[in-house]
């Protein structure tokens, strides 16, 4: 955590913000996604204890339905040092009042619970590049499908280079002041950089994990199921 910083690397506390708000329509559950289980475990549960895990971790804030308070703070506050605040219709609306419930943080990591097997290693990477020197840093990958640009009626438009194409994960990490300035005006963006690259300000890119990947339908859930499962069996050996 930010005590054992050393020479060179800028000191203060992290704060997670986990929005947990989403119904998640595409995931075909009777609940809200972050609450679908994963090996028997909802998936809020395994995102916190990554992050938990990660050792790089001084507060998680977890925003969700406010119907659903009681049952994730008996999921997931009793990791101190959890908190559990209400959320938004939207991710931004949840992401602002996470914002509106933190202390005085010196970074911000904003990770999608959906994003239930993020290794801990790489939130600590993504913490490590912003002691480092580095205001805004998401985890990406490359692309491997060719990808299509279409218009309105389906029709192909342009065939971009995917060289230069990364799909981005989750953790992103921003300093303070970066993050609270981009959610002066949250609207149009599909993700936390988006609103920081509209300020101007550099964002880097570190190599992503192919376990980071977001649970969002069945086919992933079932994913997610057999990792789990193989990990539980390799353990076991």
């Amino acid at each position: 955590m930010h005590e054992k910083d050393g020479p060179g690397r800028s000191a203060g506390p992290v704060t997670v913000l986990v929005p947990a708000a989403g119904r998640g329509v595409r995931l075909g559950a009777d609940e809200p996604k972050a609450f679908v289980p994963v090996g028997g475990t909802p998936m809020l549960g395994l995102a916190v204890n990554g992050l938990m895990a990660s050792g790089v971790v001084d507060e998680i804030i977890v925003m969700v339905p406010a119907e659903l308070v009681d049952t994730a703070t008996a999921l997931v506050a009793p990791a101190a040092p959890v908190r559990v605040v209400v959320g938004g219709v939207e991710r931004t609306d949840s992401v602002r009042a996470g914002l509106a419930a933190a202390g005085d943080s010196a970074y911000f990591l904003v990770h999608d619970a959906a994003r239930a097997l993020t290794p801990p290693a790489l939130i600590a990477r993504v913490v490590a590049e912003l002691r480092a020197g580095h205001r805004a840093v998401v985890p990406a990958l490359p692309v491997v499908d060719t990808v299509k640009t279409v218009d309105s009626a389906g029709t192909v438009t342009g065939t971009p280079d995917r060289g230069a194409l990364r799909a981005i994960q989750t953790p992103q990490g921003f300093t303070a002041e970066v993050l609270r300035a981009a959610y002066a005006h949250p609207e149009g963006a599909t993700d936390d950089a988006g609103l920081v690259e509209r300020l101007g300000v550099a964002v880097r890119t570190i190599a992503g994990d192919p376990l980071a990947f977001k649970i969002t339908t069945p086919l992933d859930l079932h994913l997610a199921e057999a990792v789990l499962d193989g990990t539980a069996a390799v353990r076991s050996c």
